[in-house]
């Protein structure tokens, strides 16, 4: 049974926010804690902005999120709202360990099978160039992943999903040069198939057209440089 407050003149009016004090501590404490963990281990900025952000809220009763990563998400849902012709669900901004993850469905950005980018693609990615030519974001790097479904690419140009993903992904680390970004803040990669976002297969091993799809995508990896 929950204890009744007292009551009456004799009762001190702060006794009820003796509390605060123990709870101040714990909140101290929680927060050296974590500081040391912190300098122990690997920093995963968007998890760390995260819990500062929460902590700062439970203190400071803000809701505020000002960090770089979490102005850097909102920045680039903006620019890319503007510049992309692209229907909605081509484009995903989120997070990683390590930074903001940007994942733009292929079939828009490339003509199939193919590293032609899009007149399209151009535009976004000259947006996003600029965006990332001004303070503070100037000083994120920007790995350039690209990514297919299971099926072996169409034509002949390229004889796997590995030569088709690694040329996409370095024609878009081209096209940022071109555009005029600093080649030492760029990096390409081709992953093939080996990192879906969603099952290709169901659980009968049939085909999902729609998840393989999905799969075909260049992903923007913007991260801060050390």
């Amino acid at each position: 049974m929950a204890r009744r407050r007292k009551s009456g003149p004799n009762v001190p009016e702060d006794e009820g926010e003796d509390w605060m004090v123990t709870y101040a501590d714990a909140i101290t404490l929680l927060m050296a804690f974590f500081v040391m963990l912190v300098s122990f281990s690997k920093i995963e900025l968007p998890v760390f902005e995260q819990v500062q952000a929460g902590i700062a809220e439970k203190i400071g009763g803000t809701t505020t999120k000002d960090t770089p990563i979490f102005a850097l998400e909102a920045t680039m849902n903006s620019v890319l709202s503007e510049a992309s012709t692209f229907p909605p669900d081509a484009v995903n901004v989120g997070f990683d360990d390590e930074g903001l993850v940007i994942d733009f469905a292929a079939g828009y950005f490339f003509q199939p099978g193919t590293t032609v980018l899009t007149p399209g693609a151009i535009d976004v990615l000259d947006a996003v160039r600029r965006e990332l030519e001004e303070p503070p974001y100037d000083v994120f790097y920007v790995d350039v992943e690209g990514h297919t479904s299971d099926l072996p690419p169409p034509g002949e140009t390229f004889p796997s999903n590995w030569e088709l993903s690694a040329a996409q992904a370095a024609r878009v680390v081209r096209a940022f040069i071109e555009l005029g970004m600093q080649p030492q803040w760029l990096n390409a990669s081709g992953y093939a198939d080996t990192d879906p976002k969603v099952p290709n297969l169901d659980v009968a091993k049939q085909p999902i057209p729609e998840n393989q799809k999905k799969n075909e995508r260049i992903t923007l990896r913007l991260y801060p440089k050390s």
